[in-house]
């Protein structure tokens, strides 16, 4: 055996400083605008909603940021975390291809997204904020941002996306262990929500009409402040700690990665592993095509328009230039609660707007069958979300076998699926059903999009 099945780094060896890849862009993003004046957004527009600090990151130009010394002594407690080599999935599917995964499930979320919700709640404990609002949609941001709190003692209110409130409720469990106060979105507490449940008291919701909820309870309280998940620059640049390890990790076993895939709901995983091996493609040092992996079913890169939008259904947030599916939109209740948000970064459909990743969208079936596949070999149940990446990984070391190239492949595996043994009982029992998405309903909610 050439190397270890597990590479691991020494926590001395943790990176001290995200990645910004807007500093290594050609040509500038589209700026944000003030969602009433469609003017470009200035950083007091962001005041209500963000500490000065992640203003300032989401608007900078620097290449890379310092990591807090207590943001680090956080991360230490997950951080670093393991480069897998997925030897017995590649002998399963007796492929020559490599297929490597850095795996973020080991996180006390069991996930990725603590990495940028302890960054976050540090900012605005350090600004003197005492509560953070925000949305969930499968409910691993929730739980990450209520463990953050926790650990920096601020106060943490979540609206989680009500068809998956109701399929993961031991999502809600895990929350409220941290300190966090949980509400099914559409939700009772804000006026919009009530309004909404009105007009369909089973509404399913979506993380746009959660995000409605969380920014109003912000705004209306000097001591609140909001957090986002993902989609906005300084979330992707506190992910990008994993692809920094992960370069770390390959080096140390002289791989790099012929082709990168990640599963690509609103970029922060995407993000977090490929810009960091996107910004050695840019100096030349490797040549990896780089892929996202949507699903079909709210595939907003492959379908959806590139255009300036809000970022919540009520209209409430700055409009960002993004691949957008409409703010309107509702989409189907997956079991991917993760992937079913309207929109994409904008970074993300920046950078796919200029050629430089590609992008691919795949049904639930295939992805769940992909995520057993992958437990019976490597151990590990994947979340619902990164499936659609070890699916699209999968069809590429199937078409290394027909071709009998060596390719090496490099994947993301964001989270654990522990908490969605209901979808994935639903997968096993033959009751799952690919959704088609409806053309119509896309154009329809496209409508809703304001010319600019």
């Amino acid at each position: 055996m050439k190397y270890p099945n597990k590479i691991l780094l020494e926590e001395d060896e943790i990176p001290t400083q995200w990645y910004n890849i807007a500093a290594d862009l050609s040509v500038p993003m589209p700026p944000p605008l003030h969602p009433g004046t469609r003017e470009p957004a200035t950083g007091e527009d962001f005041a209500p909603l963000f500490p000065k600090a992640l203003i300032e990151q989401e608007m900078t130009t620097e290449r890379f940021v310092d990591i807090p010394g207590e943001v680090l002594d956080v991360y230490k407690l997950w951080r670093p975390t393991p480069l897998f080599r997925a030897r017995r999935l590649e002998k399963l599917l007796d492929t020559p291809a490599k297929i490597f995964y850095k795996y973020e499930g080991v996180s006390p979320a069991g996930s990725h997204k603590p990495n940028t919700a302890v960054p976050q709640v540090y900012y605005n404990a350090m600004e003197g904020v005492k509560k953070l609002t925000t949305e969930t949609g499968a409910g691993q941001w929730g739980s990450s941002l209520a463990f953050a709190c926790a650990q920096f003692g601020l106060e943490c209110e979540v609206w989680q996306v009500a068809a998956s409130y109701r399929a993961k409720p031991y999502r809600k469990t895990m929350m409220e262990i941290w300190g966090g106060k949980v509400h099914p979105s559409p939700s009772k507490v804000t006026e919009y929500g009530r309004g909404l449940l009105q007009q369909d008291e089973d509404h399913p919701g979506s993380l746009g009409i959660a995000i409605s909820e969380a920014v109003s309870e912000a705004v209306s309280d000097d001591n609140t402040r909001y957090a986002l998940g993902s989609v906005l620059n300084h979330v992707l640049m506190h992910q990008t700690i994993i692809g920094e390890e992960a370069l770390l990790q390959m080096a140390k076993i002289g791989e790099t990665p012929d082709i990168l895939v990640g599963c690509t709901g609103g970029g922060s995983n995407f993000g977090g592993l490929a810009f960091p091996f996107m910004r050695e493609k840019f100096k030349g040092k490797m040549y990896p095509t780089v892929r996202c992996v949507e699903p079909s079913a709210c595939p907003t890169l492959t379908k959806g328009e590139y255009r300036y939008d809000f970022g919540d259904t009520a209209g409430m947030t700055p409009l960002m230039k993004m691949h957008t599916l409409g703010h309107n939109f509702i989409p189907e209740p997956i079991h991917a609660g993760g992937l079913r948000y309207h929109g994409m970064a904008p970074l993300v459909s920046h950078i796919y707007e200029l050629g430089l990743v590609e992008a691919i969208s795949i049904a639930q079936k295939e992805c769940f069958a992909a995520g057993v596949m992958f437990a019976k070999t490597e151990g590990i149940v994947p979340a619902p979300e990164p499936t659609h990446a070890i699916a699209a990984a999968i069809r590429e070391a199937l078409n290394c076998k027909e071709t009998g190239e060596e390719k090496t492949i490099l994947t993301a595996l964001c989270g654990h699926g522990h908490l969605d043994m209901s979808s994935y009982e639903k997968y096993l029992l033959g009751e799952m059903q690919d959704l088609d998405l409806d053309q119509n309903a896309i154009q329809e909610a496209l409508e809703g999009v304001p010319v600019i």
